[in-house]
């Protein structure tokens, strides 16, 4: 109630209708039933959640956190095209939508921070902030496209991002054959299908709704910033190091989220590896928290 409080308030006080998003919530509504059908006893088994870790890393940590987020949205670093596609590609099996509006989405939250702009400020409501943002056709400000100017002009990233939702199906025939081959019957490519896909996407899509959300309620602060923004060890935890996220609201483009000794960063660590292996370079550096 206190939620659509806000929002309403929001509304009148923006002029703006909020409409709600028939196809999407019934997408996330089928993925989240499905995610529960998972955990019926004969869809767990230990490959099935191997496949499930194996699928959040390449989807969430190497596509949406390190491709879209790190790469392609604050450049914080470079590598060779191929890698950038590659990654977008990961990125998209995220279902979060393709890299002009995932990238023009979250640089308009940059811009407008916990302002009336910011397309998912707690301020307007926690739930607001997680989910339901997304399920609602309300446009604050900006078109967020007019933010992605540079992704635009690469021919590659267009086209992926007009058939961002492809990939998952060819992904979802595969592990459902796969399964079916390794645990030898077709209920095992089920349980491939439902971990690897189901079960991958709705954690993920939590995994990055809490750094909106929860990094803007609760932790600390390493920064003093003009937003409400958090650093969240769980949420950190769930997102490969997204949830430092008061570090990167002071620091926007630094490819280090965390920037301290326990704030541990998977994500970070990747492009370091990146670079000894001449994939990464102009790696932008972090000023820590105390230094001058």
């Amino acid at each position: 109630m206190a939620a659509n409080t806000k929002l309403l308030r929001r509304e009148l006080r923006d002029g703006r209708t909020v409409h709600f998003q028939w196809y999407y919530s019934t997408v996330f509504a089928i993925l989240h039933v499905l995610t529960l059908v998972a955990f019926v006893p004969m869809f767990i088994h230990v490959s099935s959640i191997v496949v499930f870790f194996i699928m959040a890393w390449i989807a969430g940590g190497l596509g949406v956190t390190l491709g879209y987020h790190r790469l392609l949205t604050h450049r914080s670093f470079v590598t060779y095209k191929p890698i950038e596609y590659i990654l977008t590609v990961f990125a998209c099996l995220s279902w979060q939508g393709g890299p002009i509006q995932w990238v023009g989405t979250h640089r308009l939250h940059h811009r407008e921070s916990d302002e009336p702009g910011d397309p998912h400020s707690p301020r307007d409501g926690f739930s607001w902030s997680h989910m339901l943002w997304i399920i609602h056709s309300s446009r604050i400000g900006d078109d967020p496209a007019k933010l992605t100017k540079d992704i635009q002009r690469d021919p590659v990233l267009c086209f992926l991002d007009r058939y961002w939702y492809v990939p998952q199906f060819f992904l979802a025939a595969i592990l459902f054959a796969l399964g079916w081959l390794w645990l030898g019957n077709p209920m095992g490519g089920v349980s491939w299908f439902l971990w690897g896909v189901c079960v991958r996407v709705v954690v993920m899509y939590h995994a990055t709704w809490f750094v909106n959300s929860a990094a803007h309620t609760w932790g600390y602060r390493n920064f003093e910033t003009a937003d409400d923004s958090r650093n969240n060890w769980w949420v950190a935890l769930m997102s490969f190091g997204e949830g430092w996220h008061n570090n990167h609201h002071a620091q926007q483009r630094s490819a280090a989220h965390g920037m301290r000794w326990y704030e541990i960063d998977i994500t970070y660590v990747t492009i370091l590896l990146m670079r000894a292996c001449g994939l990464a370079w102009k790696v932008v550096k972090p000023q820590r928290p105390g230094s001058s």
